[in-house]
């Protein structure tokens, strides 16, 4: 990729600058996003089950996916800068970065905004729902938000990675990331600033938008319902909503709004980063029943093995 810039390389930041918080620091993230892989693996795996084979389990699985890569692209450079005094990482591989985030972030909010989808029709219009809710529209719903993440990931990336950069080269930030760059180019970023925030803020009400209308709408069809038909159609959606509490919260507060405190981003994004890929699995195998028989199926299945071997 040609750009003007002189700057070969850049320091990213981390979350403290005391040395002996940073190895707590190490210890506690390392710990986190070894569960959130595993965690989602193990999600992955089950929900790959010809036993599950409904829409959600699809979308599920997908969304699992993008949690391992979404966390993947910032959590094991973060984890390796507590332990040197800088955190460096090449120009390319910032731009890389920067298109990662991006690229599975949004992926994922349209996948919570497809899954939502799923669960109207389930509950509102349940005799139509394996008609409407095809393997072809879903496979369709999932290859839109790959595109759709695609898309918005490119137009994010590439005026970032034309403008020129001389220095300073500290990112404030723990990952490379469209604001904390934009502070460091050398030139006028008010319009890629402007267009950023657009982009992002765009995605992101559009898709809030359709989320919450969608739970209005399954919450007005259930008025007559009985107390056991409440807790039935809640129990299904209530693993969703706290999913998109986590994820939506923290990315609304730092992508729709032109950022003027970078530490308190860098705060925040730990908790979409990180924290909401890591507790996903929880979330979804906790209030799930036929997820978590899948799992011990998998596990009796693994053991069962293990002696058979042995």
């Amino acid at each position: 990729m040609e750009n003007s810039s002189s700057m070969k390389e850049f320091i990213l930041l981390s979350l403290s600058e005391n040395q002996g918080v940073q190895k707590i620091y190490f210890v506690v993230f390392l710990l986190f996003y070894m569960l959130t892989v595993a965690g989602n693996l193990l999600v992955l795996t089950a929900t790959s089950s010809r036993h599950l084979n409904s829409p959600m389990y699809f979308f599920l699985c997908h969304l699992s996916f993008v949690d391992i890569c979404y966390s993947s692209v910032t959590a094991p450079q973060m984890i390796s800068g507590f332990l040197v005094e800088n955190n460096t990482i090449s120009f390319a591989g910032c731009i890389g970065q920067l298109f990662g985030v991006h690229f599975f972030g949004c992926t994922e909010i349209f996948l919570l905004t497809a899954m939502a989808y799923d669960r109207y029709v389930a509950i509102c219009q349940p005799l139509r729902y394996p008609a409407l809710m095809s393997r072809r529209l879903c496979g369709r719903m999932v290859g839109v938000s790959w595109a759709g993440g695609f898309l918005h990931s490119t137009l994010q990336t590439l005026p970032i990675a034309l403008l020129p950069f001389c220095g300073p080269n500290k990112v404030a930030h723990y990952f490379c990331d469209v604001h904390p760059l934009l502070h460091l180019a050398c030139a006028d970023t008010r319009a890629e600033g402007l267009a950023a925030v657009a982009n992002s803020g765009v995605i992101s009400l559009s898709c809030f938008l359709i989320l919450v209308t969608s739970y209005v709408v399954i919450l007005v069809s259930l008025r007559g319902q009985t107390l056991a038909g409440w807790h039935k159609a809640l129990s299904t959606c209530g693993s969703h909503i706290a999913v998109v509490i986590l994820f939506f919260g923290p990315t609304t507060f730092v992508y729709i709004r032109p950022s003027s405190d970078l530490s308190k981003d860098r705060s925040v994004a730990v908790f979409y980063t990180l924290i909401t890929p890591m507790l996903n699995p929880l979330i979804y195998t906790l209030r799930n029943g036929e997820v978590k028989g899948a799992l011990r199926k998998l596990c009796t299945r693994k053991v069962g093995s293990g002696n058979g071997k042995g």
